[in-house]
């Protein structure tokens, strides 16, 4: 499956749409995780184990996603644009929603 932020596919005509199709993830962040990130905030650093959270959350949106355009039939996905949240009382957790449109090429 293509899939791209792009509006089209450089040399590849559009034959059909199918429609918009969208994926979610959503976790929550935990204990350890926020111990060690508050104390790379305070000496300096990347919070790594937020890092690999966040690409996880956007690979099984995108993965979602997928699985919609091929339900449709599409081979494409085009148009793909990513958001992320913070979600409850204390922002314990992360939403990634993604959403594109389904194509046939």
């Amino acid at each position: 499956m293509l899939m791209t932020t792009t509006p089209n596919l450089d040399g590849q005509p559009i034959r059909q749409y199918l429609g918009v199709v969208n994926g979610e993830a959503i976790i929550g962040a935990n204990i350890f995780k926020d111990m060690f990130a508050s104390i790379r905030n305070v000496v300096g650093g990347r919070a790594g184990s937020y890092e690999r959270t966040l690409a996880d959350a956007r690979r099984i949106a995108m993965e979602e996603m997928e699985e919609a355009a091929a339900k449709l039939g599409a081979n494409a996905v085009i148009g793909i644009d990513v958001d992320y949240e913070v979600l409850g009382q204390d922002n314990g957790m992360l939403m990634v929603c993604v959403s594109g449109t389904a194509v046939k090429v």
